[in-house]
């Protein structure tokens, strides 16, 4: 398999946006539902055949004197239609007529019923210290609450008193709304009380990716354009977590248009070394989770928000399979990439909180019906498990402690390879599309307003868009289908695959073709104060902190219930989930 993009700082470096992650379309703030202006600049140059010649560098492609003079005859023609289409108003809940799905032709998908079953443990006796029922897994506060050891308005306060002594050192939150938490609390203690359980998640209290609406609550997108932007109504998964009985307290914060952990309020951080970020998108979500902030948080990923942040704030996300989970009232980004899952302490939790977010949606254009089954306790001996070797050799013992794991839980490991492919080249995609979307703060340069303003940053990957060719794009969308076959080969046979999270370049590889991927705590790590892309910082020193680090495993589509009853087994042998960053325990 191609190591080109092997890791995540070899994949951001090359021009990738890989902290990122977003849901699909939103209200749109008023502004950018205007027609967008152009800079108002002087009038641009006449197109020449000079012009076209300098051109064609960008392109690779080399043409006559001759045929330069026939492309120039029509130009000045499509330049205008160009502009008259600019014109037209596009709000970003306006989704491409053409939309990205997973399905292969001519391939059938396991049927499957929504059916959620957990590994069967009880949740013992309610403990008597409030950072102890902060930090407990979601499926054992569940069952406090059922038997009404715990109310839904006592754990609702912990969390709220929690937010309030950590979040000032976090910066986790981008808006806090104890009302409302207080109010469902209280509606599901009354119904408890009158016998009816709303849901899978009765009175858990959660924090919400700031780019998903929720009625009447700010939704800023972490950026300075929209950080006066109001939702008016509630996004479809806002709606599914109150009618499963989830709490909100709130809305975590992204960085800004889901890229990365800086927003207009600062830097969320990592709880484990509160000197570095948390990663991204999901910045909040998973620094609140891993904090004991909230009992689950809900993140999105594009290219990596899920798993990234995960990954360096000792969470467990789960990255469900493209199409599963509505979009609907989310900030669209990369309409054929943007997903939206769970970010939780524990696997098990995983299967919880997607049972209740899982389901089509006639207003999302890219959402399917795929029931969803899991056996949390499933027994994992003999599942089929794919695996690379040069993946391990390259990896870190958390990565090798977990395949260890894994052969002790009884799998069978297959090897496993995909073909040696410029995956790389995809990475288009994700530019052209956002540019698409946020083409209104290229072209009257309010993009000068978002707070990160480096080369990797999307103003300028905006900017560079501009120049990929309409042809080259078709092209590389008829490779990503090729892409999707070769994997759809490599996971004939197999249940699952586990690697490291950024190993031959699975994580890229999987959010294109649409395949679930699941990163567990696998262990810890000694590291010096690190930038988003991983590498150390300049002003680091030499001091190192002790921090958790996460491995993947990957499913075939729809499929999440292997992975989840996989990484349950895998957690349980490790023993490494439960530890506590110390500033917040």
């Amino acid at each position: 398999m191609s190591d080109k993009v092997s890791t995540r700082r070899e994949l951001l470096k090359g021009g990738a946006v890989a902290v990122i992650a977003a849901g699909a379309a939103g209200p749109a703030l008023a502004r950018q539902d205007a027609a967008p202006a152009a800079a108002a600049d002087a009038a641009a140059p006449a197109v020449s055949t000079d012009t076209l010649h300098c051109a064609e560098a960008l392109f690779d492609i080399r043409y006559t004197d001759a045929e330069r003079e026939q492309v120039l005859a029509g130009l000045d023609d499509w330049i205008a239609r160009t502009s008259q289409q600019r014109a037209v108003e596009k709000p970003n809940t306006l989704a491409p007529s053409c939309m990205f799905d997973p399905r292969l032709p001519g391939v059938a998908y396991r049927s499957q019923p929504n059916a959620v079953s957990l590994s069967g443990h009880g949740a013992g006796p309610l403990p008597g210290n409030d950072a102890d029922i902060a930090f407990a897994p979601v499926w054992q506060q569940a069952g406090w609450i059922r038997s009404g050891a715990l109310s839904a308005r006592r754990l609702t306060e912990i969390y709220l008193d929690r937010i309030a002594q950590y979040n000032g050192t976090l910066h986790c939150f981008v808006t806090v709304t104890p009302e409302i938490a207080r109010a469902e609390a209280d509606q599901c203690d009354r119904a408890l009380a009158e016998g009816r359980l709303l849901g899978p998640l009765h009175g858990i209290p959660y924090g919400m990716k700031d780019i998903i609406d929720v009625a009447g609550v700010a939704a800023t997108w972490g950026a300075t354009p929209y950080r006066e932007r109001v939702a008016g109504q509630d996004a479809r998964i806002a709606v599914m977590l109150r009618e499963a009985g989830a709490v909100l307290l709130g809305k975590t914060t992204n960085g800004a248009l889901a890229y990365g952990d800086r927003w207009f309020g600062g830097q969320t951080r990592n709880p484990w070394n509160p000197q570095e970020g948390s990663s991204g998108s999901s910045a909040g979500s998973a620094s609140a989770t891993a904090a004991g902030l909230v009992a689950f948080g809900i993140g999105t990923e594009t290219l990596g928000s899920i798993v990234s942040p995960s990954h360096r704030c000792g969470t467990t996300g789960l990255r469900p399979s493209f199409g599963r989970v509505s979009r609907s009232g989310a900030m669209a980004l990369c309409w054929s990439l943007d997903k939206i899952g769970p970010i939780a302490r524990s696997v098990e939790d995983t299967a919880l909180i997607l049972s209740a977010i899982n389901g089509a949606d006639p207003l999302d254009p890219g959402s399917l019906e795929a029931g969803f089954e899991a056996d949390a306790g499933r027994d994992v001996r003999g599942m089929r498990v794919g695996w690379n070797p040069a993946w391990f050799e390259n990896g870190t013992d958390a990565d090798r402690a977990a395949l260890q794991a894994a052969r002790d839980a009884g799998v069978e490991l297959v090897e496993f390879s995909l073909p040696d492919r410029p995956y790389d080249a995809l990475l288009a995609s994700v530019e052209v599309e956002s540019a698409a979307a946020f083409e209104h703060l290229t072209l009257d340069n309010s993009d000068d307003s978002l707070v990160w303003q480096a080369p990797q940053a999307w103003p300028n990957t905006w900017r560079r868009a501009r120049f990929i060719s309409a042809v080259d794009y078709v092209n590389i969308d008829r490779f990503r289908r090729q892409v999707m076959q070769d994997v759809h080969a490599a996971f004939d046979g197999l249940d699952a695959v586990i690697g490291p999270n950024f190993a031959g370049g699975m994580l890229l590889i999987t959010n294109y073709t649409g395949h679930p991927q699941l990163a567990f705590r696998s262990g810890y790590s000694r590291q010096r104060t690190r930038t988003i892309f991983g590498g150390a910082q300049e002003d680091a020193g030499e001091a190192e902190f002790r921090v958790p680090q996460a491995t993947s495993l990957w499913a075939p589509l729809f499929e999440e219930g292997n992975i989840i009853a996989l990484g349950r087994a895998i957690e349980a042998r490790l023993g490494v989930a439960t530890e506590r960053p110390s500033g917040f325990a």
